[in-house]
C-alpha cells in the first residue's frame, strides 16, 4: 500500500495507473502525428505539444477514477474493465470537446479526439491484458508473514488471495497449542530463531494475528522483529489499512484513543471544506433549479402530496436537523411509525422510483449543506429513531457523529444498498475509517467515485 494523505492505495493500482497516464500520453501524441501528416502539417518537436498531452492524460484519468476503472471488480474481470472503460471514454470525450470548445485552444484538435479515444481505449485494454497477471503475483506485492493461525489468520488468508490486494502470505506461525484453522501454519516451537526466519522468507512486514492477546503476547520476538528493521502491525490496524474499513470486530477503546487518526489539526482542511460546500452547494442549487422544479412538478401530478417532505435526522455532534428531500414515497409510507427502507419498495412512487435511481431526489439536500447543516461528504444522516437503536446495538456508532452528514461518503461507495443493522454495522466500519482518515484529498475521491454509484446504480438508496 502507498499512504497518500493518510489514505492507502494498493501497489497494484499505482502501477495500473502509472502506466495507463503514459498510454494516454503516448496515444495523443500518436493521435496527433496521425492527423498532422493528413494534412501535411510540419510535426515539430514534441515539447510544443506536451501541455495537451498532459490535460488529455489527465482528463480521461480523471473520468477512469469516477467510473471505477481501478476498483476491485475491473481488476479481477475484462469484462467490467472493458465495460467501464468505454464508458469513460465517453465522458471523456464530453469534457475534452468542452474544454477545447471554452479555450479555443490551437493546440487542441477536436479532429484528433478519435484517433485519440480510439488509440487509448486499445493501450488501456492492451496494458491490462499485459500487466493482470503482474498484478496478480507476489513481485509487487509486500511480503507478510503471519502470526497466527486461528479465524483472524484465516481472513488474511482469504484478504491475500484477491487480485487488488497489495501483500502476500508467505508463512503463518502457529502461536498456541489451539487447534488450528490455517492447516499450513508452522508451529513457534520448530522455529529456533524467529528474526532469522523472517530474514530467510525475506518478510517485510510482520503481522500479529492472535485470537486472544491476553498474557499471550509474544513481547521478545515481537521487539528482536521490530529491531531488525521490519515492520510489525496488529491486526485491527492492518485490516484497516487493506480493507479501507475499520473492523468493529476486532478494535476496542484503546485501538481508537492510540491509534493515528481522529486528528484535531486539521483546521485549514475544515475550513477548505466548508468553502468547497458553500460555493459547491449554491453553483448546484443553481443550475439544477429547472430540473428540480419539473420533478416537483411531476412528483404532484404521479400522486397525491407535496412535491417535497422534511425528515427529522440527526447531525452532527448528535444535533437533530430537518432534510429535504423530493418526495419519492406515498404520502401513508410511514403511517405505521418509522420503517426501513427496502429494495423494491411498494411504498415507492413511479416518479419516485426514477428519481431514486438517477438521484434527483437527493438535490435539494444541497440547501442543507448551504446552510452548514451538512456536507456533501460525509456519513448518511440517520433518523432519530434509528440511531437511538442502533446505539445500543453497534459498538462506537455515536462516534460517527463527530464529523458533519454528508449527502455522498466513503460508506455509500462501498457498500452495496442495504437497510438493516447488519447493513448498518457494516457501513459503520465505513464511516468509522472516513471520521478517523478525513482529507480533502479522500473527499475528493469519493465525489469522483459517486458518479460510479449513479451511473451503475450502485451504493444506498
Amino acid at each position: 500500500m502507498v499512504r497518500l494523505f493518510k489514505h492507502y492505495i494498493p501497489h497494484a493500482v499505482i502501477l495500473l495507473w502509472l502506466v495507463d497516464i503514459v498510454v494516454l500520453f503516448s496515444a495523443n501524441e500518436i493521435a496527433w502525428r496521425l492527423r498532422a501528416g493528413q494534412i501535411d502539417m510540419q510535426i515539430g518537436p514534441m515539447a510544443m505539444r506536451v501541455w495537451p498531452h498532459v490535460v488529455f492524460a489527465a482528463v480521461m484519468s480523471t473520468a477512469m477514477i469516477s467510473v471505477g476503472v481501478y476498483g476491485p471488480e475491473p481488476l479481477r474481470s475484462m469484462r467490467y474493465a472493458a465495460a467501464r472503460l468505454l464508458v469513460a471514454a465517453s465522458l471523456g470525450v464530453i469534457a475534452l470537446s468542452f474544454l477545447e470548445f471554452v479555450t479555443d485552444a490551437e493546440n487542441f484538435w477536436r479532429s484528433t479526439l478519435a484517433y485519440s479515444i480510439g488509440l487509448s481505449i486499445a493501450g488501456l485494454v492492451l496494458d491490462r491484458l499485459l500487466l493482470s497477471k503482474v498484478l496478480g503475483s507476489s513481485a509487487f506485492r509486500r511480503r507478510v508473514l503471519v502470526l497466527g493461525a486461528g479465524s483472524r489468520a484465516q481472513r488474511l488468508h482469504e484478504l491475500a488471495g484477491r487480485v487488488e490486494s497489495g501483500f502476500a502470505v508467505v508463512g503463518f506461525v502457529r502461536m498456541s497449542e489451539a487447534p488450528p484453522v490455517v492447516s499450513q501454519a508452522v508451529p513457534r516451537s520448530e522455529i529456533d530463531n524467529l528474526t532469522r526466519y523472517v530474514e530467510e522468507l525475506g518478510v517485510s512486514e510482520v503481522v500479529l494475528a492472535l485470537e486472544e492477546r491476553r498474557n499471550a503476547l509474544p513481547l521478545n520476538d515481537l521487539l528482536r522483529v521490530k529491531t531488525a528493521g521490519v515492520h510489525v502491525n496488529d491486526f485491527s490496524s492492518f485490516l484497516e489499512r487493506e480493507t479501507g474499513r475499520v473492523d468493529l470486530d476486532t478494535v476496542n477503546p484503546s485501538w481508537l484513543i492510540f491509534s493515528d487518526g481522529f486528528s484535531s489539526g486539521r483546521a485549514w482542511s475544515s475550513v477548505a471544506k466548508r468553502l468547497f460546500d458553500i460555493v459547491a452547494s449554491a453553483l448546484l442549487l443553481s443550475v439544477t433549479a429547472p430540473i428540480i422544479l419539473l420533478f416537483a412538478l411531476l412528483v404532484m401530478l404521479d400522486s397525491k402530496g407535496p412535491a417535497f417532505f422534511r425528515q427529522r435526522r440527526v447531525g452532527l455532534f448528535g444535533q437533530p436537523f430537518d432534510v429535504i428531500k423530493l418526495r419519492s414515497m406515498r404520502t401513508d409510507a410511514e403511517a405505521g411509525g418509522a420503517q426501513w427502507a427496502m429494495e423494491n419498495d411498494p411504498r415507492v412512487t413511479r416518479i419516485g422510483r426514477f428519481i431514486r435511481k438517477v438521484r434527483i431526489d437527493e438535490l435539494p439536500q444541497a440547501w442543507s449543506v448551504l446552510k452548514g447543516e451538512m456536507s456533501f461528504v460525509g456519513p448518511r444522516p440517520e433518523r432519530p429513531e434509528f440511531v437511538a437503536e442502533l446505539e445500543k446495538q453497534l459498538p462506537y456508532y455515536a462516534e460517527r457523529h463527530m464529523v458533519k452528514p454528508g449527502i455522498t461518503g466513503w460508506a455509500q461507495i462501498n457498500y452495496p444498498y442495504g437497510a438493516s443493522v447488519e447493513d448498518s454495522r457494516h457501513k459503520l466500519e465505513y464511516d468509522l475509517y472516513y471520521a478517523k482518515n478525513y482529507t480533502p484529498f479522500l473527499d475528493l475521491l469519493i465525489i469522483l467515485q459517486t458518479l460510479r454509484v449513479i451511473l451503475w446504480n450502485e451504493g444506498a438508496r
